[in-house]
């Protein structure tokens, strides 16, 4: 499967760069306050639509406490489209950034067509696919906030005969509202999140969309796997 290659950083909100690392988190799914373990098994227990592969990979460690991350990759047959990783942060104290105990954390890639990726407005667009999504299935989040990257590259010399490729980058953290027993629906967080996958990749709603939030049309030619 392939992982986000990005680094996110161990700020409090989890926006910015986590160094990859080899061994799992000390705080392991198995471990940890009930309401982290009920969080950590929902996401574990979700059904997703099987276009997106999603796996368990090692956490991060210094972001919170506890700490549980997944990574994901969108295919389509021997194709990768998109792929991404999802960190759910959790401090029983609670943490004045967050304005709760969980955490969502994000990253999500992508390779686009060049004139696509100038596009002026594709930021705010894409910003909207992440939002869209949650609200699409009723979530109640708070505290948003992420960054939306794209870069080019152009090859030269015995490189000249590849196309440009241009690629979008979201990362992006918010605070999932708690339910009973201090405990967010992670499951559906975890669907809306497989939503944005698939949108970032060209692919089609899995069922009734939300005609607030731009679809981006399918690549000609995504990587091959």
């Amino acid at each position: 499967m392939a992982a986000a290659h990005g680094r996110m950083s161990d700020s409090a909100d989890g926006t910015g760069d986590v160094k990859d690392t080899e061994e799992a988190d000390r705080h392991s799914s198995a471990s940890g306050p009930p309401a982290f373990r009920a969080a950590v098994e929902a996401l574990r227990s979700s059904r997703l639509r099987p276009q997106v592969e999603v796996e368990p990979t090692p956490a991060p460690q210094r972001l919170a406490p506890y700490a549980y991350a997944l990574e994901a990759v969108v295919v389509d047959g021997e194709q990768e489209l998109a792929d991404g990783r999802l960190v759910l942060l959790h401090d029983p104290a609670g943490h004045e950034a967050w304005r709760g105990t969980f955490r969502l954390v994000t990253l999500v890639r992508a390779e686009l067509e060049p004139e696509m990726a100038a596009d002026p407005l594709l930021p705010e667009v894409c910003w909207s696919w992440l939002t869209g999504a949650l609200q699409a299935r009723g979530l109640g989040y708070g505290e948003p906030s992420g960054t939306i990257t794209r870069a080019a590259s152009h090859y030269f010399g015995g490189l000249a005969e590849r196309p440009a490729a241009s690629q979008i980058e979201i990362r992006a953290s918010w605070t999932p509202r708690e339910g009973l027993g201090g405990v967010p629906d992670t499951s559906a967080h975890l669907a809306s999140w497989c939503d944005l996958l698939a949108q970032v990749a060209g692919l089609p709603p899995a069922g009734p969309g939300d005609a607030s939030v731009v679809t981006l049309p399918q690549r000609r030619d995504p990587q091959s796997r």
